[in-house]
């Protein structure tokens, strides 16, 4: 398989440190609260159709739905659950202001952490958490004669980790992408075959690769699509303790590579922008944004504003 020789590759410029024992995250999301709770209740979806996985579906329909409803996909940090980003991020608050509708998929490991890491992962339709998610997203637009063209996906930690895979693996269902502190699809990838497997050599920042050797692991995921890729903005902060910094140039490394742009030369550079200290580089007329937080640890905080204006909500 084309996406093994890529990886083994970027593994041996690491010089192969792979271990597949999960951890405990050193430094945990923990998401800022809502100011609003949300008007209505997650609730569970069963019969989404194929789970390979097993993973859980909550879904979030606001009382007042809008018209062809946007969607987002909110994908949890390890140790999370759907109702701890229901909970912790503003997803469902956003959802009642603007009538779009939020899916929270949930982990079925122990430890909640996602398979960033399998075959069956980083293939489409390969079976694995990735089909199971985008498996829920066809099933929502189906039910809720959803907006196609408007579906988004997001998430902190491992569940930006899974962001990039869904964003690779399953491009003709997203729109757009925002990752907060996770590393570039198919870096976790276990040489082993191993299933929701730690990759300490891509956790570490030891994984360093060209632009087109982590855009080709993109390709290699869906290799006979040809269509349009979902624009990705990528955040990350620079005291990072679990996810290492350099994961953020590997990931813009990644999107510039898939896209066709020199990851050397962003079109612009904005320093304190969104805030202080963070800096926000664009390529193409932000087909990418990376945004990286100084002195920020893992992960950066949930800009649901900001997030609103990337998804053109």
């Amino acid at each position: 398989m084309k996406l093994l020789s890529q990886l083994s590759a970027a593994l041996a410029l690491a010089g192969g440190r792979l271990a597949v024992a999960h951890p405990v995250f050193d430094e945990l999301m923990r998401p800022t609260a809502p100011l609003v709770r949300p008007r209505a209740a997650l609730q569970q979806v069963t019969n989404f159709g194929s789970n390979p996985s097993n993973t859980k579906m909550f879904i979030y329909v606001p009382d007042k739905l809008a018209p062809n409803p946007p969607i987002i996909v909110a994908i949890h940090y390890c140790t999370g659950t759907a109702q701890a980003y229901y909970s912790g991020s503003p997803y469902a608050r956003l959802a009642d202001q603007k009538g779009f509708i939020v899916i929270y998929p949930e982990s079925p490991y122990s430890g909640t952490c996602w398979d960033v890491s399998s075959r069956a992962a980083l293939t489409h339709n390969g079976g694995g958490d990735s089909n199971s998610i985008a498996n829920m997203v066809t099933y929502t637009l189906e039910k809720y004669n959803g907006d196609a063209s408007k579906v988004f996906v997001t998430g902190s930690s491992s569940g930006a980790m899974m962001t990039n895979v869904m964003a690779a693996a399953y491009p003709e269902l997203f729109a757009a992408g925002i990752a907060y502190s996770g590393v570039p699809a198919g870096c976790f990838y276990s040489q082993s075959g191993g299933t929701n497997a730690w990759n300490s050599s891509c956790a570490n920042g030891q994984i360093n690769s060209t632009p087109q050797v982590w855009a080709k692991m993109v390709f290699d995921m869906y290799p006979e699509y040809d269509g349009p890729r979902p624009k990705m903005q990528i955040y990350h902060g620079s005291a990072d303790g679990t996810l290492r910094p350099s994961n953020y140039n590997e990931t813009i490394k990644q999107w510039c590579g898939v896209f066709g742009f020199d990851y050397t030369r962003p079109d612009t550079t904005q320093a304190n922008s969104p805030q202080a200290g963070y800096t926000t580089y664009t390529w193409g007329e932000q087909q990418l944004v990376g945004i990286y937080a100084q002195g920020v640890g893992h992960t950066v905080p949930i800009r649901g504003s900001d997030d609103m204006a990337f998804f053109g909500l």
